[in-house]
């Protein structure tokens, strides 16, 4: 079972590649020729490039996934070049020059959105653009300029603004990249990545035959030629693929192209692990390049160079990664299906008067199926239309879409995982009992997670009652190990559903303070390293609150009172065992057998007329 096989892989630590030793060299030459030494390319970031290419550095951040309503870094800082003067006065020329290659991106997507209205896209009440700054209200701070879905005219509350049918000309999902690939991938496959995965490779593919077509197929047909479409409907894929974030815009805007060091903090600083998907990616990125894609780098090029002379890491590790960030910033879970829709997936995130993107019908007769984006308030014309990306945590939409809004903010997400012991010797039986005893269409994993939450006045940090029962059998054995039995098999995950008894209502307990104490203790080692570094900092350069140090402090907040809440109550509840009903008492209350007996009036001698009066013996259990 893949999917067994996947939740019981045991995570590989990752390592820092030896940067020191590049250091001293680069500087021993550079003092050798007579002039000061560089600074080596790489020597402050962990991932070693393919290449040995110098890069040119990155672009401002235009991640078409931000939401409107968080400030932004000062458009002065993203566009701060070499002319910069001492006292911090910046040119304008990156601004406008970077303004005007998002309006051209902007334009060539509109005019290919229009040759594909009505006949694919309905209901169109927007366009692509360019999302507006905010006003001197958002605190003196500029958002990034990234692209957005701007009202083309007056839309009210309750309206479509923009509808695309379920085509797999129009959208990647994991089916359709199943098709695609055919032939190519083994039958079945399941990477580490899933869905997001599949759909990755669709990404690519589409960079690659966009490369391909730009260069009058130079590339000698790079990518497999699927889906077939009409030449409206691929100019229109072309230019979407031109519009999106290029990874060095991506570094300082997605976790899964931060640097390492953010990385690393990031790991500190949620239960939510970024190494878990790094991991992942990479390994299904390794396995892709030995089976697949080295095999025929014609149609499955290493780089690819588009139109505009950007050379653009393609059927690669570093490429793969770029495109599993723009799945998870971009597709939208709707009709039970992860897809990634060009143009739909320009909307970007509000909190307020905003609903997520739903499932619809189009069409004459209102029968065709796709999705659609419905406001959640009205829209004047030039208005930037937003939709909601739905109540996730701090942490999922920092590791998903690259920012933490608000509302995430406010209400307190953490995930504790859980496992069964290796070690333990019931494990076969458990095991079974997962597989077969929990829930027909969604069988149980042998490694589990579960959220805490803690919001705003409500709830008294009780964790999520599946969390005991999984841990009731997870901590089963000893004296109540009989529960494992076979004439038990079919009860025993709704008997664990209640408490066991005291021994094991006590290790579930401790299970979860050892777990809330451990992600704790972390980050409040992590949050000491960062007071120290911030006493040590010069006046003045305080950081941008979307940088990633200040986004994970973020999420280290929101978590801290969730594993605290959580804690106190397990400590509570931890000191109140005596009072609670164990699986002995129950079971003897159902078979009216908690009670003394009364004697037979007719027949003291025989009995047969003894009874039990359920509940009327006063019993210390």
């Amino acid at each position: 079972n893949p999917s067994q096989r996947r939740s019981g892989r045991k995570k590989r630590p990752r390592r820092r590649p030896p940067v020191t030793m590049v250091v001293v060299v680069v500087a021993a030459v550079a003092l050798l020729l007579g002039g000061a030494a560089p600074r080596p390319v790489g020597a402050f970031t962990t991932r070693v490039p393919t290449r040995s290419v110098v890069a040119p550095p990155p672009p401002p951040p235009f991640l078409c996934r931000r939401p409107p309503s968080q400030p932004r870094t000062r458009i002065s800082s993203l566009f701060a070049t070499e002319e910069s003067t001492a006292d911090g006065a910046t040119s304008s020329s990156s601004s406008s020059s970077d303004l005007d290659r998002l309006t051209a991106l902007a334009a060539d997507l509109n005019a290919a959105l229009k040759a594909c209205t009505p006949d694919y896209y309905k209901n169109v009440k927007v366009a692509v653009g360019p999302s507006s700054p905010p006003t001197a209200a958002a605190g003196g701070e500029s958002h990034r300029l990234r692209l957005g879905l701007i009202a083309t005219d007056d839309v009210r509350s309750g309206d479509v603004a923009l509808s695309v049918p379920y085509d797999d000309a129009l959208q990647f999902t994991a089916k359709g990249s199943s098709v695609t690939f055919g032939g190519i991938l083994p039958e079945g496959y399941d990477g580490w990545t899933g869905d997001a995965g599949l759909i990755a490779m669709s990404v690519l593919n589409e960079l690659a035959r966009t490369a391909a077509a730009d260069d009058g197929g130079g590339d000698g047909g790079a990518g497999v030629p699927l889906p077939k479409r009409k030449p409206p409907v691929q100019n229109l894929i072309e230019a979407w693929i031109k519009s999106l974030p290029t990874p060095s815009e991506m570094s300082s805007s997605h976790p899964l192209l931060w640097s390492e060091d953010d990385q690393e903090i990031l790991q500190s600083s949620s239960t939510r692990k970024v190494y878990r998907t790094l991991d992942d990616v990479e390994e299904d990125a390794a396995w892709l390049t030995e089976r697949v894609w080295d095999l025929d780098r014609t149609k499955f090029p290493d780089t690819v160079t588009l139109e505009n002379g950007d050379e653009r890491d393609c059927f690669n590790a570093d490429g793969y990664l770029w495109a599993v960030a723009i799945v998870t910033s971009r597709a939208v879970f709707v009709d039970g299906a992860l897809r990634l829709i060009p143009v739909l997936d320009m909307a970007n995130h509000d909190d307020i008067g905003t609903v997520e993107v739903g499932g619809g019908t189009m069409g004459a007769f209102g029968t065709t199926k796709g999705a659609e984006i419905r406001t959640g308030r009205k829209y004047s014309k030039g208005q930037e239309v937003t939709v909601s990306y739905g109540p996730k945590s701090a942490a999922e939409y920092l590791l998903e879409h690259g920012f933490v809004p608000p509302r995430a903010k406010s209400t307190a997400v953490s995930e504790l995982t859980f496992e069964i012991d290796e070690g333990d010797r019931f494990r076969d039986d458990k095991l079974d009992v997962l597989e077969f005893e929990t829930y027909d269409s969604a069988p149980m994993e042998p490694v589990q997670s579960f959220d805490l939450v803690a919001m705003p006045g409500g709830g008294d940090g009780q964790p999520d009652p599946a969390m005991a029962q999984f841990l009731r059998l997870a901590k089963l054995g000893g004296k109540d190990a009989f529960l494992l039995e076979s004439i038990f098999r079919k009860e025993i995950w709704e008997f664990m559903a209640y408490p066991v008894s005291e021994t094991n209502e006590g290790d579930v307990c401790d299970a979860i303070r050892e777990a809330c104490e451990g992600a704790l203790k972390g980050m409040e080692e992590l949050e000491s390293k960062s007071e120290d570094a911030a006493e040590g900092a010069a006046a003045g350069e305080d950081e941008d609150e979307n940088s990633p140090r200040r986004l994970c402090a973020a999420v280290r907040t929101a978590e801290r009172a969730a594993l605290s809440r959580t804690l106190e109550y397990v400590e509570r509840d931890r000191m109140a065992l005596d009072l609670k009903e164990y699986y002995q008492e129950r079971r003897l209350k159902d078979l009216g057998l908690d009670s003394e007996w009364s004697e037979d009036d007719d027949n003291p001698d025989v009995g047969w007329g003894q009874t039990r009066a359920p509940g009327s013996g006063d019993l210390d259990w």
